[in-house]
């Protein structure tokens, strides 16, 4: 089941681009998706969120070096999972992406139907699937 709540954060200098990688997403049920189109707008929403972004698809051109972008999303709180796209530094290869921990990595000039659906499936994961919590409320606690 799809979780709409789940908060996406596009970034892309070209009006064009964000708009195509946001019908992707509603393509996919997901609806609550906000676009930026510089660095300094996405920092602005990411350090002064009021909650984390489950998602952040980002273009690497937007750091041109001033930035790096997988140094910043790796340990950032403030988001769950993260796709650089555009990234000539990235392997050229068949599977969407190379995930460290919570970024995907893509050499691809835009993210096509395909990477999305692989990112969402590692970020929306159904509840029965994903991993308990250890409850620290004994069991009898719990009953009543």
């Amino acid at each position: 089941m799809i979780n709409k709540a789940l908060r996406i954060l596009i970034a892309d200098p070209q009006h064009f681009h964000r708009m195509k990688i946001e019908r992707l997403f509603n393509g996919l049920d997901y609806y609550r998706v906000a676009p930026v189109q510089t660095l300094a707008e996405l920092l602005t929403l990411v350090d002064y969120g009021c909650e984390p972004f489950d998602v952040v698809v980002i273009n690497a051109e937007l750091a041109a070096g001033s930035l790096d972008l997988l140094g910043f999303f790796l340990d950032n709180p403030q988001v769950r999972h993260a796709l650089i796209y555009n990234e000539p530094s990235a392997p050229v290869q068949t599977t969407p992406g190379f995930a460290q921990d919570n970024v995907q990595i893509s050499h691809a000039t835009l993210p096509q139907a395909p990477a999305i659906k692989h990112l969402m499936a590692l970020v929306d994961v159904p509840k029965d699937l994903a991993p308990r919590r250890w409850d620290r409320t004994p069991s009898l606690q719990r009953q009543a």
